[in-house]
């Protein structure tokens, strides 16, 4: 009995990856699996039970107020090229900073007050500047949505609250500003490491423009937005970017992208 009900699933399931396939989805069981971020795996995920990722990913939190986005692989991706770029001479650049989810879990991974590094933060702390959008990026939404996250309340702008999140390390500079327009008046030594989570393609890549030339060789360049979904003028200009520079993007199917100078 419990032979043939078996044999009857597993043709249901059969006839139904079949229709699926035919209209272009898949069936998956996702149970054990790692399945966020847009991210469906069926690899290992172990490092999510490293309790000094789970000590950074929680810190991350912390600094959004509680909230979890459920961004576990896009953080591993973060701490990993933090770590490494913390072997080179150079500073930290974070452009985009928000609540300071991935700052945070980085200077917790790396006990950022014993790095002797400075690590400068750098955001409008107000969302993105609606006028830095271009033709291509309204006609595709982009706009739309910032907007509506803006009236959502979905970016920080509580001065206190984002300087007391950091107050408990050493060598942190938070800067409001508008990027590019601000960077020229820091003043920014040789870097090891920037992360740009900037949600649009201008500032995106005049950042790249500007930093470039400060990173040390070998420096590590960790883009939030490259291959995310809808956010294919960022890719864009960042390609158009590369290209000039001489510099390979690695894409992540976290939706992020990744230069090694």
């Amino acid at each position: 009995m419990q032979k043939e009900a078996n044999t009857i699933r597993d043709f249901v399931k059969r006839g139904l990856r079949q229709v699926l396939r035919g209209a272009g989805y898949e069936l998956f069981n996702t149970r054990n699996r790692y399945v966020q971020d847009g991210l469906l795996t069926v690899h290992n995920d172990h490092f999510r039970n490293d309790p000094q990722f789970r000590a950074a990913y929680e810190r991350g939190i912390e600094a959004s107020a509680g909230v979890d986005p459920h961004f576990e692989w896009r953080v591993h991706v973060a701490l990993w090229a933090a770590r490494t770029a913390a072997r080179l001479p150079g500073d930290f650049v974070e452009c985009g900073v928000n609540a300071g989810f991935i700052s945070s879990a980085i200077m917790q991974r790396l006990k950022w007050s014993h790095t002797g590094k400075q690590f400068y933060l750098i955001d409008t702390f107000a969302g993105p500047d609606l006028n830095q959008f271009s033709a291509e990026e309204i006609e595709r939404g982009r706009l739309k949505i910032a907007q509506n996250a803006v009236a959502a309340g979905a970016y920080v702008t509580d001065m206190d609250r984002v300087r007391r999140n950091f107050s408990g390390w050493r060598n942190v500079q938070v800067v409001r500003g508008l990027v590019p327009d601000i960077l020229s008046s820091i003043p920014f030594g040789p870097l090891a490491f920037l992360h740009l989570d900037l949600n649009c393609a201008f500032p995106e890549r005049e950042a790249l423009r500007f930093f470039w030339k400060l990173l040390t060789p070998g420096g590590i360049v960790l883009l939030d937005d490259y291959a995310y979904f809808g956010h294919g003028a960022q890719t864009e200009a960042v390609d158009e970017f590369a290209m000039g520079a001489g510099a390979e993007v690695l894409s992540l199917p976290t939706g992020q992208g990744l230069i090694i100078k």
